[in-house]
Protein backbone atom coordinates (compact mmCIF):
# COMPACT_ATOMS: atom_id res chain seq x y z
CA UNK A 1 0.00 0.00 0.00
CA UNK A 2 1.27 3.27 -0.79
CA UNK A 3 -0.72 6.55 1.19
CA UNK A 4 -2.12 8.63 -1.75
CA UNK A 5 -0.74 11.87 0.08
CA UNK A 6 2.87 11.37 -0.56
CA UNK A 7 4.71 10.65 -4.03
CA UNK A 8 5.64 7.24 -5.54
CA UNK A 9 9.73 6.56 -5.86
CA UNK A 10 10.91 4.05 -8.29
CA UNK A 11 13.85 1.96 -8.05
CA UNK A 12 15.21 3.96 -10.47
CA UNK A 13 14.03 7.24 -8.99
CA UNK A 14 15.84 5.72 -6.27
CA UNK A 15 18.94 5.08 -7.67
CA UNK A 16 18.88 8.13 -9.39
CA UNK A 17 18.11 10.59 -6.62
CA UNK A 18 20.08 9.03 -4.06
CA UNK A 19 23.33 8.90 -4.60
CA UNK A 20 26.37 11.43 -4.09
CA UNK A 21 28.30 12.51 -7.26
CA UNK A 22 31.32 10.59 -6.33
CA UNK A 23 29.74 7.31 -5.20
CA UNK A 24 27.50 7.63 -8.39
CA UNK A 25 30.27 6.77 -10.63
CA UNK A 26 31.54 3.71 -8.40
CA UNK A 27 27.92 2.33 -8.43
CA UNK A 28 27.21 2.40 -12.07
CA UNK A 29 30.39 0.45 -13.09
CA UNK A 30 28.51 -2.51 -10.80
CA UNK A 31 25.69 -4.93 -11.90
CA UNK A 32 22.39 -2.69 -10.52
CA UNK A 33 21.91 -3.67 -6.69
CA UNK A 34 18.30 -4.85 -7.65
CA UNK A 35 19.37 -7.48 -9.74
CA UNK A 36 18.96 -11.08 -9.23
CA UNK A 37 21.82 -13.52 -9.81
CA UNK A 38 19.69 -16.62 -9.62
CA UNK A 39 15.70 -17.69 -10.06
CA UNK A 40 13.73 -16.76 -7.71
CA UNK A 41 12.23 -20.08 -8.52
CA UNK A 42 15.09 -22.42 -7.58
CA UNK A 43 14.66 -21.79 -4.04
CA UNK A 44 11.33 -22.94 -1.54
CA UNK A 45 8.19 -20.49 -1.22
CA UNK A 46 8.26 -18.92 1.75
CA UNK A 47 4.35 -18.66 3.38
CA UNK A 48 3.29 -17.82 6.44
CA UNK A 49 -0.59 -18.67 8.07
CA UNK A 50 -3.54 -15.86 8.54
CA UNK A 51 -3.84 -16.50 12.32
CA UNK A 52 -7.55 -17.16 11.92
CA UNK A 53 -7.77 -19.77 9.51
CA UNK A 54 -4.48 -21.38 8.69
CA UNK A 55 -4.76 -20.25 4.89
CA UNK A 56 -1.68 -19.84 3.88
CA UNK A 57 -0.06 -16.42 2.06
CA UNK A 58 3.27 -16.48 -0.16
CA UNK A 59 5.00 -13.81 2.38
CA UNK A 60 5.59 -10.86 -0.50
CA UNK A 61 2.80 -9.87 -2.53
CA UNK A 62 2.42 -6.37 -4.55
CA UNK A 63 1.42 -3.18 -3.44
CA UNK A 64 -0.17 -0.42 -5.83
CA UNK A 65 -1.25 2.79 -6.17
CA UNK A 66 -2.16 5.30 -8.87
CA UNK A 67 -2.07 2.96 -11.49
CA UNK A 68 -2.80 4.51 -15.05
CA UNK A 69 -4.61 3.91 -17.85
CA UNK A 70 -1.44 3.95 -19.73
CA UNK A 71 0.14 1.53 -17.67
CA UNK A 72 -2.12 -1.12 -18.37
CA UNK A 73 0.22 -3.38 -20.50
CA UNK A 74 2.86 -3.19 -17.73
CA UNK A 75 0.15 -3.98 -15.07
CA UNK A 76 -1.05 -6.91 -17.06
CA UNK A 77 2.32 -8.59 -17.16
CA UNK A 78 3.52 -8.00 -13.57
CA UNK A 79 0.16 -9.24 -12.61
CA UNK A 80 0.75 -12.30 -14.64
CA UNK A 81 4.73 -12.56 -13.37
CA UNK A 82 3.71 -12.27 -9.99
CA UNK A 83 1.33 -15.07 -10.46
CA UNK A 84 4.03 -17.20 -12.17
CA UNK A 85 6.46 -17.15 -9.20
CA UNK A 86 4.13 -18.24 -7.03
CA UNK A 87 2.55 -14.88 -5.38
CA UNK A 88 -0.95 -14.46 -4.62
CA UNK A 89 -1.45 -10.87 -2.50
CA UNK A 90 -2.43 -8.18 -4.96
CA UNK A 91 -3.44 -4.88 -2.37
CA UNK A 92 -5.21 -1.86 -3.71
CA UNK A 93 -8.01 0.58 -2.82
CA UNK A 94 -10.90 2.20 -3.90
CA UNK A 95 -9.05 5.70 -3.77
CA UNK A 96 -6.34 4.52 -6.19
CA UNK A 97 -7.73 5.95 -9.47
CA UNK A 98 -7.87 3.40 -11.70
CA UNK A 99 -5.88 0.98 -10.09
CA UNK A 100 -9.31 -1.49 -8.99
CA UNK A 101 -10.23 -1.30 -12.98
CA UNK A 102 -6.93 -2.27 -14.55
CA UNK A 103 -6.02 -5.19 -11.69
CA UNK A 104 -9.51 -6.48 -12.31
CA UNK A 105 -9.44 -6.06 -15.94
CA UNK A 106 -6.07 -8.01 -16.20
CA UNK A 107 -7.12 -10.82 -13.84
CA UNK A 108 -9.79 -11.69 -16.03
CA UNK A 109 -7.61 -11.38 -18.96
CA UNK A 110 -5.31 -13.72 -17.94
CA UNK A 111 -7.90 -16.14 -15.92
CA UNK A 112 -6.72 -15.81 -13.02
CA UNK A 113 -8.52 -14.24 -10.30
CA UNK A 114 -9.52 -17.56 -8.31
CA UNK A 115 -5.62 -18.30 -7.76
CA UNK A 116 -5.29 -14.80 -6.69
CA UNK A 117 -5.73 -12.85 -2.76
CA UNK A 118 -7.45 -9.26 -3.61
CA UNK A 119 -7.32 -6.73 -1.00
CA UNK A 120 -8.57 -3.82 -1.26
CA UNK A 121 -10.06 -0.49 0.70
CA UNK A 122 -12.79 1.79 1.66
CA UNK A 123 -12.64 5.04 3.72
CA UNK A 124 -15.42 7.16 5.24
CA UNK A 125 -15.18 9.77 2.73
CA UNK A 126 -16.11 7.56 0.25
CA UNK A 127 -19.19 6.13 2.01
CA UNK A 128 -20.10 9.44 3.65
CA UNK A 129 -20.38 10.18 6.94
CA UNK A 130 -23.23 7.86 7.89
CA UNK A 131 -22.04 5.51 6.03
CA UNK A 132 -24.86 4.85 3.55
CA UNK A 133 -22.61 5.42 0.62
CA UNK A 134 -20.11 2.59 1.60
CA UNK A 135 -22.33 -0.28 -0.04
CA UNK A 136 -22.36 1.82 -3.36
CA UNK A 137 -18.15 2.27 -3.11
CA UNK A 138 -18.21 -1.65 -2.05
CA UNK A 139 -20.41 -2.41 -5.31
CA UNK A 140 -18.29 -0.12 -7.54
CA UNK A 141 -15.26 -1.69 -6.34
CA UNK A 142 -16.71 -5.51 -7.01
CA UNK A 143 -17.42 -4.19 -10.20
CA UNK A 144 -14.06 -2.72 -11.13
CA UNK A 145 -12.12 -6.03 -10.08
CA UNK A 146 -14.58 -8.21 -11.95
CA UNK A 147 -15.17 -10.07 -8.35
CA UNK A 148 -18.11 -11.24 -6.36
CA UNK A 149 -15.97 -11.54 -3.49
CA UNK A 150 -13.23 -9.58 -1.97
CA UNK A 151 -10.85 -12.05 0.37
CA UNK A 152 -9.81 -8.85 1.82
CA UNK A 153 -11.56 -5.70 2.71
CA UNK A 154 -9.76 -2.79 5.16
CA UNK A 155 -10.91 0.37 6.36
CA UNK A 156 -8.38 2.73 4.92
CA UNK A 157 -6.18 4.69 7.20
CA UNK A 158 -8.50 4.01 10.11
CA UNK A 159 -10.86 6.83 7.92
CA UNK A 160 -14.13 5.98 9.57
CA UNK A 161 -13.24 2.86 11.45
CA UNK A 162 -16.87 3.21 13.31
CA UNK A 163 -19.06 3.62 10.56
CA UNK A 164 -17.67 0.62 8.06
CA UNK A 165 -17.08 -2.02 10.69
CA UNK A 166 -20.63 -2.83 10.94
CA UNK A 167 -20.91 -2.48 7.36
CA UNK A 168 -17.69 -4.80 6.72
CA UNK A 169 -19.02 -7.29 9.25
CA UNK A 170 -22.77 -7.61 7.67
CA UNK A 171 -20.65 -7.98 3.99
CA UNK A 172 -18.56 -10.59 5.65
CA UNK A 173 -21.64 -12.52 7.02
CA UNK A 174 -23.18 -12.38 3.73
CA UNK A 175 -19.84 -14.40 1.78
CA UNK A 176 -19.11 -10.84 -0.03
CA UNK A 177 -15.81 -10.57 2.06
CA UNK A 178 -13.46 -13.37 3.51
CA UNK A 179 -11.35 -10.99 5.54
CA UNK A 180 -11.71 -7.33 7.38
CA UNK A 181 -9.46 -5.41 8.49
CA UNK A 182 -7.86 -1.65 8.91
CA UNK A 183 -4.80 0.15 7.74
CA UNK A 184 -2.16 2.97 7.94
CA UNK A 185 0.82 4.04 6.84
CA UNK A 186 1.74 6.62 9.13
CA UNK A 187 3.77 5.82 12.90
CA UNK A 188 1.16 9.24 13.83
CA UNK A 189 -1.38 6.45 13.82
CA UNK A 190 -0.22 3.33 15.81
CA UNK A 191 -1.55 4.00 19.15
CA UNK A 192 -5.05 4.59 17.58
CA UNK A 193 -5.03 1.23 15.17
CA UNK A 194 -4.09 -0.48 18.58
CA UNK A 195 -6.75 0.86 20.28
CA UNK A 196 -9.14 -0.57 17.16
CA UNK A 197 -7.31 -3.83 17.49
CA UNK A 198 -8.53 -3.94 21.14
CA UNK A 199 -12.31 -2.49 20.11
CA UNK A 200 -12.81 -5.13 17.01
CA UNK A 201 -12.31 -8.40 15.78
CA UNK A 202 -9.93 -7.85 13.05
CA UNK A 203 -8.77 -10.37 10.60
CA UNK A 204 -5.94 -8.46 9.61
CA UNK A 205 -4.36 -4.84 9.88
CA UNK A 206 -1.89 -3.10 7.25
CA UNK A 207 1.01 -1.47 8.90
CA UNK A 208 4.16 0.49 7.96
CA UNK A 209 7.21 -1.78 8.47
CA UNK A 210 10.82 -1.51 7.47
CA UNK A 211 14.20 -1.69 8.58
CA UNK A 212 14.62 1.81 9.07
CA UNK A 213 10.86 2.30 10.49
CA UNK A 214 10.33 -0.10 13.61
CA UNK A 215 8.06 2.02 15.41
CA UNK A 216 5.19 -0.95 14.56
CA UNK A 217 7.50 -3.21 16.14
CA UNK A 218 7.01 -1.99 19.76
CA UNK A 219 2.85 -2.18 19.68
CA UNK A 220 0.78 -2.94 16.64
CA UNK A 221 2.99 -6.37 15.50
CA UNK A 222 2.96 -7.53 19.24
CA UNK A 223 -0.41 -7.05 19.93
CA UNK A 224 -1.11 -8.60 16.69
CA UNK A 225 0.71 -11.78 17.72
CA UNK A 226 -1.25 -12.02 21.01
CA UNK A 227 -5.04 -11.25 19.70
CA UNK A 228 -3.88 -13.68 16.20
CA UNK A 229 -4.61 -10.61 13.91
CA UNK A 230 -2.70 -11.27 10.22
CA UNK A 231 -0.40 -8.14 9.41
CA UNK A 232 0.42 -7.02 5.60
CA UNK A 233 3.00 -4.97 6.05
CA UNK A 234 2.95 -1.90 3.64
CA UNK A 235 5.58 0.99 2.52
CA UNK A 236 8.61 -1.83 3.25
CA UNK A 237 11.22 0.83 1.29
CA UNK A 238 9.75 3.74 3.23
CA UNK A 239 8.26 5.64 0.16
CA UNK A 240 11.89 5.31 -1.67
CA UNK A 241 13.39 6.88 1.20
CA UNK A 242 14.84 3.17 2.63
CA UNK A 243 16.91 2.36 -0.53
CA UNK A 244 18.18 5.66 -1.41
CA UNK A 245 19.83 4.98 2.09
CA UNK A 246 20.30 1.54 1.00
CA UNK A 247 22.18 2.63 -2.78
CA UNK A 248 25.24 4.42 -0.96
CA UNK A 249 25.87 1.44 0.85
CA UNK A 250 27.64 -1.87 0.56
CA UNK A 251 25.53 -5.36 0.46
CA UNK A 252 27.23 -7.02 3.48
CA UNK A 253 29.11 -10.46 2.16
CA UNK A 254 26.98 -12.52 4.29
CA UNK A 255 23.48 -11.57 3.34
CA UNK A 256 24.02 -14.65 1.25
CA UNK A 257 23.40 -16.62 4.20
CA UNK A 258 19.71 -15.55 4.12
CA UNK A 259 19.63 -16.06 0.15
CA UNK A 260 19.72 -11.92 -0.81
CA UNK A 261 21.72 -10.85 -3.69
CA UNK A 262 20.38 -7.28 -3.72
CA UNK A 263 19.21 -4.92 -1.31
CA UNK A 264 15.42 -4.43 -1.91
CA UNK A 265 15.56 -8.52 -0.84
CA UNK A 266 17.45 -7.10 2.08
CA UNK A 267 15.36 -5.32 3.58
CA UNK A 268 12.24 -6.85 3.02
CA UNK A 269 13.55 -10.31 4.38
CA UNK A 270 13.96 -8.24 7.39
CA UNK A 271 10.39 -7.23 7.44
CA UNK A 272 8.60 -10.53 6.77
CA UNK A 273 11.20 -12.65 9.08
CA UNK A 274 9.03 -10.98 11.92
CA UNK A 275 7.15 -13.78 13.60
CA UNK A 276 3.56 -11.40 13.36
CA UNK A 277 4.62 -10.34 9.31
CA UNK A 278 2.23 -12.24 7.30
CA UNK A 279 3.10 -10.90 3.92
CA UNK A 280 4.85 -7.80 2.67
CA UNK A 281 3.32 -5.54 -0.20
CA UNK A 282 6.08 -3.49 -1.72
CA UNK A 283 4.83 -1.78 -5.03
CA UNK A 284 6.04 -1.70 -8.58
CA UNK A 285 5.15 -1.16 -11.99
CA UNK A 286 8.15 -3.27 -13.62
CA UNK A 287 8.52 -6.65 -14.17
CA UNK A 288 12.19 -6.53 -13.25
CA UNK A 289 11.67 -4.94 -9.67
CA UNK A 290 8.79 -7.30 -9.27
CA UNK A 291 11.02 -9.97 -9.56
CA UNK A 292 13.50 -9.27 -7.30
CA UNK A 293 11.08 -8.44 -5.10
CA UNK A 294 9.63 -11.86 -5.43
CA UNK A 295 13.22 -13.60 -4.79
CA UNK A 296 12.89 -12.29 -1.01
CA UNK A 297 10.29 -14.20 -0.59
CA UNK A 298 11.89 -17.59 -0.85
CA UNK A 299 15.08 -19.25 0.71
CA UNK A 300 15.94 -18.38 4.02
CA UNK A 301 15.03 -16.48 6.20
CA UNK A 302 16.58 -14.41 8.82
CA UNK A 303 16.21 -15.68 12.61
CA UNK A 304 16.64 -13.93 15.59
CA UNK A 305 19.75 -13.09 15.82
CA UNK A 306 20.64 -11.95 12.19
CA UNK A 307 17.39 -9.77 12.48
CA UNK A 308 19.76 -8.66 15.34
CA UNK A 309 22.80 -8.35 12.50
CA UNK A 310 20.60 -6.66 10.15
CA UNK A 311 19.56 -3.90 12.84
CA UNK A 312 22.72 -2.88 14.14
CA UNK A 313 24.46 -2.79 10.49
CA UNK A 314 21.61 -0.55 9.25
CA UNK A 315 21.92 1.35 12.28
CA UNK A 316 25.84 2.08 12.08
CA UNK A 317 25.18 2.86 8.38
Amino acid sequence: MSNRFHFRVSRRDALSFGLAAGAGTALSMRRPVWAATTAPTQLPLITKAIPATGEKLPAVGLGTDQFRTSERDAIQAEIQRLQQLGGTVIDTAAAYGDSESLIGDALAALNIRDRMFIATKLAANEAGPSGRGGKESFDRSLARLKTQTIDLLQVHNLEGVEVLMPLLQQWKQAGKIRYIGITTSRVGQHNHMVEYMREYPLDFVQVDYSLANRDAAMNVLPLASERRVAVLANVPFGFGSVLRQAQTRQLPDWAADIDVTSWGQFLLKYVISHPAVTCAIPGSTKVAHLEDNQHAARGRLPDESMRRKMEQFWDAG
